[in-house]
């Protein structure tokens, strides 16, 4: 497993990381430290107790716009300048078009599309007023190959990886850089919530990671360590880029391997 270096990349950063708690939020939270950033980091579920010491936690919706300007006031008091944006909020539903619900549209869409939209636009701003920074979005290879029954949730992540391209050329003369992360599947309860609902769980599982080239599961460390780089001064001429971390998945072809 890839992990952060700990070379301090990221020193004396403020970072703002949504979604933080748990999975690749967490996970991409405990780098950043580890690099050296102060870190905000918020979900709609907790308190959260055991983050490192240098990062802190609120609770907040990223769906609704009093609970991001909240945040936004929070990570400003608490870090003074937010050099570092991380769209990591996310819900998933596995449902297709005519099933879904306008209930489910409002959940998955606010938090996914519209959450995403709310917290750049409030944090924008505030970097660019102090010279810029590096927005990262996590996105999904579900915004490029729509995986079967997820409708929404494919749909979603295609408008963040829209919208990553916008930022970076609407605001990129202001010394803003923005970039998406497309994960393949990093094993997470949301991913592992997925593989329940297969008619063989087990056997979607062995299907699965052997459409893998590298022969295993990713991890949200995989992810973690693509965010450290893309935070850091090192990527200093890569913006508006969707980058997938999948471990091979979408390069291979759709036959199954161990057939030729």
């Amino acid at each position: 497993m890839s992990k952060p270096t700990g070379t301090g990349q990221l020193h004396n950063k403020g970072a703002v990381v949504t979604g933080g708690s748990r999975g690749i939020g967490r996970a991409i939270v405990n780098a950043f430290v580890e690099e050296g950033a102060r870190v905000v980091t918020s979900s709609r579920h907790g308190p959260v107790s055991d983050l490192p010491d240098a990062a802190h936690w609120m609770p907040a919706d990223v769906s609704d716009r009093d609970e991001v300007d909240a945040l936004a006031e929070f990570a400003v008091d608490q870090l003074g300048n937010i050099d570092i944006l991380v769209n990591n909020a996310g819900v998933q539903l596995e449902k297709t078009v005519v099933n879904s619900t306008d209930a489910d549209w409002n959940q998955l869409m606010g938090t996914n599309a519209r959450g995403v939209f709310l917290v750049c636009r409030r944090f924008i701003p505030i970097m660019t007023a102090t010279g810029g920074g590096s927005i990262i979005n996590i996105g999904s290879i579900s915004g490029e190959h729509a995986d079967p029954t997820m409708a929404l949730y494919n749909a979603s992540k295609a408008f963040v990886a829209g919208l990553t391209r916008s930022i970076a050329v609407d605001h990129g003369a202001e010394g803003v850089r923005c970039n998406t992360i497309c994960p393949g599947w990093i094993m997470t309860g949301m991913v592992d919530a997925a593989f329940s609902l297969a008619k063989d769980p087990a056997a979607s599982k062995t299907d699965g990671l052997a459409r893998h080239p590298v022969g295993r599961w990713g991890q949200p460390e995989d992810i973690a360590t693509a965010a450290v780089w893309l935070a850091s001064d090192q990527s200093a001429f890569t913006t508006g880029q969707s980058i997938i971390i999948d471990g091979g998945l979408v390069a291979a072809s759709p036959l199954q391997p161990g057939l030729f």
